[in-house]
Formats: C-alpha cells, sequence, structure tokens
C-alpha cells in the first residue's frame, strides 16, 4: 500500500522545493492527485510558476499531507496520455470552473498546462 493512499481526498498538500537562484527552501499548498503511489500537481499559473521552475532545476521534493512528510523526485508530466490521466483525475476530485483573472478555464487546467509527477518516495526523518 502507497503512503498516500489514506489521503487520495484530502483537499491539498504542502510541497517545498529548493530555490533555483535562491537555494532557500520554499513552500506553498497545493492541490493534488493521487494514482497509486505518484502524486501530481497542476501549474495552473502556467510553466512560469515558482514552485514549478525550481522542481525542475532541483527534482528532490518535499511533500507534507497531514502529519505526513515524505521526501519524492518530481518530473514534468510530458506523455499525452498520462496527462489526461491527471487532467481525468484532477477534474474528477475538484469541482472548479476555472480563474477568468489569469484565463485560467477548466479545460485549460484539466488538460493544458504543466503538470508534475513526484514519486520515489523516501520518508523523512
Amino acid at each position: 500500500m502507497s503512503w498516500l493512499e489514506p489521503f487520495v481526498d484530502t483537499d491539498c498538500c504542502d510541497i517545498v522545493t529548493i530555490g533555483r537562484r535562491s537555494g532557500s527552501p520554499h513552500e506553498i499548498e497545493i492541490w493534488f492527485g493521487v494514482d497509486g503511489d505518484t502524486l501530481y500537481l497542476i501549474s495552473g499559473n502556467g510553466p512560469g510558476a515558482d514552485w514549478y521552475r525550481n522542481a525542475l532545476a532541483d527534482p528532490r521534493v518535499s511533500v507534507r499531507i497531514g502529519q505526513q512528510r515524505q521526501r519524492g523526485l518530481a518530473r514534468p508530466v510530458l506523455d499525452v496520455d498520462e496527462r489526461e490521466h491527471v487532467g481525468d483525475l484532477m477534474g474528477a476530485k475538484y469541482l472548479w470552473d476555472g480563474d477568468p483573472s489569469i484565463g485560467l478555464t477548466r479545460r485549460k487546467w484539466c488538460y493544458e498546462v504543466p503538470v508534475l509527477a513526484i514519486g520515489s518516495w523516501v520518508a523523512e526523518r
């Protein structure tokens, strides 16, 4: 059983990335999806979001859900079928209509903006 299984229906997680310029940890709260042992994050602000760019520069990230904290490795989701699967997964979990202030429709959020997958978990002590 994956450590993520009990958190499938949890709304948010915290992710810590290492700043690509500063080298300092940066923490955000974000929606997430789970499929098996993989956690998915959608970058609604596109490829320019700091957390996304940080994870691309240094894929070692820390994730906290509830009292559980794990370290993992992030990778961009580039496979078209995997990206569609993530859109279906996140669209089913979050009934959200988008954010017109940044031109983000529900369809674009579900199926077009960048996604990170995190796996290869190691428990933090």
